[in-house]
């Protein structure tokens, strides 16, 4: 067994995909509208779906918000440089809402960012 992807919904799918392929350097894979369903999917990655895990992204024609509630918590992304991913996060539009520095209770350096549907992704420097 491995992990395929992680679902989260969004209220602007081009918006949505826009931060994760251009802020976060993800590459869009494949998109497919379901006229008889009235949603889109779009799946998001680092690499092909076939040797990683992705993001897919749906989109329910009509919906544009959600309630993301308090039973999810975030997506982790492993980075070189905390400090460094902040900035050009920043730079490229993204919102930074825990600054670059070490976890709460320990050494590893964490930073958390928001996309635009608020959904929490957590960077975590690469253990040496």
């Amino acid at each position: 067994m491995r992990l395929l992807h992680t679902m989260i919904r969004s209220g602007n799918l081009d918006r949505s995909i826009e931060f994760y392929t251009q802020v976060l350097g993800m590459t869009l894979l494949r998109r497919k509208d379901y006229p008889d369903g009235k949603f889109t999917l779009a799946f998001v990655g680092y690499g092909e779906e076939a040797n990683n895990t992705v993001i897919e992204l749906t989109y329910n024609w009509g919906v544009d918000s959600y309630e993301i509630g308090n039973g999810f918590g975030h997506l982790a992304l492993e980075v070189d440089d905390v400090y460094a991913a902040c900035a050009e996060i920043k730079n490229k539009g993204g919102k930074v809402i825990r600054e670059a520095g070490p976890m709460n209770a320990g050494t590893t350096i964490i930073a958390f960012v928001t996309d635009p549907d608020g959904y929490q992704i957590e960077l975590i420097g690469r253990r040496q």
